[in-house]
């Protein structure tokens, strides 16, 4: 058969062909084609490599050529199968196939392809593969494939068909490029992109629903004020009690979008958990053991410790669920110092504190330890878990310019280990411990407060507590009310008492601003049911607090009386979320 023959055969014309040693081998050119067999692993559309091949002299035995030693020298993994035999199985793999999978050839030869393939391999790219192998074309494709000691790689695959000069198929030819850290790092890509995207819907949702927790765990709280009869307070009491979760849902995915407001502080991890240990035992159940091995002289850690309790009962929770028939929990603390070794915690080198929470549970296989830190992903049963655990307290450590570490097998339990910076030797010297909350709550004396609060229910609500409080209350629904009410009225007002998010040209921060620089001794209050950007980036000049909703009568009133007391202070707002953290990492 002429090659003319041959070329007619394959579809390809001889002028389309591409001849090359005279006649000892002719190839059919991608010529860019993008349609399965064309595509480049590493980059562009392939316009010269060839699809198939046709050769004159079929045999293996010769290797004494050129040829033969470019291919052993390239670092570009090869092979050769047969498909005359039975199974297909592999008749030449070169030195780079070696090194890239472990396998010796002794090993390889003789062997189907699919003993690089495992558990998560995708079954549809397989098939697409044995597909075009079974037409004698050629294609490429992406397989998660396993080398000889079990490690996973994402393996870049092309594969086209080699003819004798008479048309009949000798071998099948396979390039491969470990592509894995292009793979991870575009998984991690799509990983932060939808992390920002459910973190923006999340911060909107929060600001409406935290508007309408105020509502409703205000009212119940008013309502709990004025009645003592047991027949009415128990189903008050569980309202409130509903709310309040409602309002830790809440906080539980603002701290996964990393929009909560942290308010770190030099911590003692040791007397956090020994004072928080009833608590952790109460909800874990009488099944499972706690046990305590906190080091002594560990450096206080600068973390917001009613977060930090938050993420400990969140990880102690998927620790008893991870136990059905009971066991132990390990809860320890370190002193860790990162030097050389900091960039493999992505972190920077310095003094951390380490909190490790270790369980004797089932563990998690590969693929799910991979996504536990994932927002809505669980394998409890329905009902039994949001999803929201692990994230937020990933996005909580994170937050807090630490690392969250997971360690975890099959059979052989889960250890959970978060590292917060340690706080620096002027932060501890100057620490003092909180005093505890007064057992009444500071009453005004008769000073007048300006409400600003687009919600009417909200205003209502703020306006009656803080009239029962002893204020003054003056109100306004937007900035521009505001403003006008200031005006009549500014010499007399001691606070501004402002939500952050209102409709109109101006929100809270600008209108403080403003307020500011016609009453530099007035004070100022923000509320916002999240942590909105314009305070993460430090917008305002003012000095201000800021109270989150949905918020209880006793923290309005010490919050308004510590405004009061700091008003003609220059203070900055407080930094929350700093952009230079690091990001989540999926």
């Amino acid at each position: 058969m002429s090659h003319d023959q041959i070329d007619k055969k394959q579809g390809v014309s001889r002028n389309e062909a591409d001849i090359q040693g005279g006649g000892q081998s002719v190839g059919r050119p991608a010529a860019g084609e993008h349609e399965h067999a064309s595509y480049n692993p590493t980059g562009g559309p392939g316009v010269h490599h060839w699809q198939e091949a046709r050769i004159s002299e079929p045999g293996l035995d010769d290797r004494s050529n050129v040829f033969f030693a470019a291919i052993e020298m390239t670092r570009m993994p090869m092979i050769l199968t047969d498909p005359n035999l039975p199974d297909n199985p592999i008749a030449f793999a070169n030195r780079a196939f070696q090194d890239l999978t472990g396998y010796t050839e002794e090993e390889v030869l003789g062997r189907n392809c699919r003993f690089l393939q495992g558990a998560l391999t995708d079954k549809e790219a397989v098939a697409e593969l044995r597909n075009a192998v079974r037409e004698q074309r050629a294609i490429s494709v992406e397989l998660l494939n396993y080398k000889r000691d079990g490690t996973p790689f994402w393996n870049a695959c092309f594969i086209g068909p080699v003819f004798d000069k008479d048309g009949k198929l000798l071998y099948f030819f396979a390039s491969q490029l470990d592509v894995t850290r292009r793979r991870t790092s575009e998984a991690a890509f799509r990983q932060a992109q939808k992390m920002e995207s459910i973190g923006q819907l999340t911060a909107g949702l929060a600001h409406d629903f935290n508007n309408l927790l105020q509502v409703v765990s205000g009212n119940l709280e008013l309502a709990l004020s004025r009645t003592q009869d047991d027949s009415l307070r128990r189903p008050l009491e569980n309202a409130s009690r509903a709310a309040e979760r409602g309002s830790k849902l809440t906080k539980q995915l603002l701290a996964f979008a990393r929009k909560t407001r942290l308010e770190p502080k030099p911590t003692n991890l040791n007397n956090l958990i020994v004072e928080f240990g009833e608590i952790l035992e109460n909800s874990v159940g009488p099944q499972i053991e706690v046990q305590l091995s906190l080091r002594p002289r560990v450096p206080l850690a600068l973390v917001d410790p009613v977060h930090l309790e938050m993420a400990v009962l969140n990880v102690l929770i998927n620790a008893r669920d991870a136990m059905p028939k009971g066991g132990t929990v390990t809860i320890g603390t370190s002193k860790v110092h990162l030097n050389g070794d900091a960039a493999a915690h992505h972190l920077p080198p310095g003094d951390y504190v380490a909190l490790t929470i270790r369980d004797e549970g089932e563990g998690m296989p590969p693929h799910v330890l991979e996504r536990a830190t994932e927002p809505f992903f669980t394998t409890k049963g329905q009902g039994r878990g949001t999803g929201l655990g692990l994230a937020m307290v990933h996005g909580f450590v994170q937050q807090s310019l630490g690392r969250l570490e997971i360690e975890s097998e099959r059979k052989a339990g889960t250890t959970i280990r978060m590292l917060f910076p340690a706080a620096g030797a002027q932060e501890q010297a100057s620490h003092q411990p909180s005093p505890g909350l007064p057992l009444t709550e500071p009453r005004g004396q008769a000073e007048t407060i300006l409400v600003v609060e687009d919600s009417n229910d909200v205003l209502d609500l703020a306006r009656e507590h803080l009239t029962a409080l002893g204020y003054k209350v003056l109100v306004a629904r937007d900035a521009d009310e505001a403003l006008a009410v200031f005006g009549k009225a500014g010499d007399k007002i001691d606070l501004l008492f402002t939500d952050l998010v209102m409709p109109g040209g101006m929100n809270g921060l600008a209108l403080a601003d403003v307020v500011r620089e016609r009453a530099p001794d007035i004070g100022v209050l923000l509320t916002t049911g999240y942590n909105d950007e314009l305070l993460m980036e430090e917008k305002a000049s003012v000095g201000a607090d800021v109270l989150g909703k949905p918020y209880r009568r006793s923290e309005l009133a010490d919050r308004v009386r510590t405004a009061l007391n700091n008003r003609g202070r220059a203070r900055h707002l407080p930094k929350v979320g700093s952009p230079q953290g690091p990001r989540h990492e999926g």
